[in-house]
């Protein structure tokens, strides 16, 4: 006995697809759910963690999309499917068994939340719900949750973040679809002051209080990076006890940062002309903030100006 062909239009009338070619063994994650819900923060975090992320998709238009992703083997596609598409939301059902018969694996995300919370975070907003209309924001919450009752009792997972912040939505977003946990990246840059501060460091260091190489002769014509000014600079007073307070100060607000979904962080580290103190401070720092399990990155900056 063989399976009935598929029509050759969805339920809303528009025309099916040729899947023919579709590439099996491909994989795509549809996030959908309640406006307000949260479905904007999960596809960002969703960026965040290197999926192929694509808002307010027409559900018709996955096919294709899920075939031109497919040709970059490294890429996880993600879509937001939602009521805000009108009449085309109703064929998501039968996008997905299309998706399905060829071989594609598809999981259904569902963002949900409690009417009293979505009507408080409309408010706070102050938009209108999309399918509100003329009636009340509760009216409009209760049209949105008989149009996508089916795709509720669909969902492969449901999160109802009635009770949870932006943060705990991102770590239980992470935790469900992170290949791992995102790292935070340190940027670690020397610089001289002479030459003005960087203007997108979160922390400035000044290292101007340590003995400068520069009034030493034969260490004048050489950098940071150098073993003899490294040392000379190392070696001052007080450079060792900066260190190792600074990098216990860092530790505490890199912690922080981690826990408030800051991905990157430059820590810039300043002498007179950014040659030597700076430069060898700056490669130290580096080197204890990666014992410490950081991905560090050090630039410098006016190293040969």
């Amino acid at each position: 006995m063989t399976d009935d062909p598929a029509p050759e239009t969805y339920p809303s009338g528009l025309p099916r697809p040729d899947l023919s070619g579709m590439q099996r063994d491909s994989r795509v994650l549809i996030v959908t759910g309640m406006s307000g819900a949260g479905r904007t923060r999960a596809a960002a975090v969703l960026s965040d963690l290197g999926w192929y992320v694509v808002d307010n998709l027409p559900p018709q238009m996955l096919g294709s999309l899920v075939a031109m992703v497919a040709t970059d083997p490294t890429r996880r596609l993600a879509t937001v499917v939602d009521v805000r598409g009108g009449g085309y939301f109703s064929d998501l059902e039968a996008v997905i068994d299309d998706l399905e018969a060829r071989g594609v694996d598809v999981r259904l995300l569902f963002l949900d939340a409690s009417d009293e919370t979505l009507v408080r975070r409309f408010e706070e907003a102050r938009r209108p719900h999309p399918l509100q209309r003329d009636a009340t924001i509760l009216e409009g919450i209760a049209r949105e949750r008989e149009a996508v009752a089916a795709a509720r009792g669909r969902a492969d997972l449901v999160i109802d973040t009635s009770r949870l912040n932006v943060h705990q939505l991102r770590d239980v977003v992470t935790e469900e679809f992170a290949d791992e946990a995102p790292r935070l990246h340190v940027n670690v840059l020397s610089f001289g002051f002479k030459n003005g501060a960087p203007v997108d460091a979160d922390y400035v260091a000044d290292v101007r209080f340590l003995r400068n190489p520069h009034w030493v002769p034969e260490l004048r014509p050489l950098t940071g990076l150098d073993p003899a000014v490294r040392e000379h600079v190392l070696e001052s007073d007080g450079a060792q006890e900066f260190l190792a307070g600074y990098a216990r100060v860092l530790d505490i607000a890199l912690a922080g940062y981690r826990a408030h979904d800051k991905h990157s962080v430059t820590i810039a580290v300043g002498c007179t002309g950014g040659r030597h103190r700076s430069v060898a401070m700056a490669e130290e720092l580096s080197a204890q903030l990666k014992a410490r399990g950081y991905d560090v990155r050090t630039t410098h900056r006016d190293k040969d100006r």
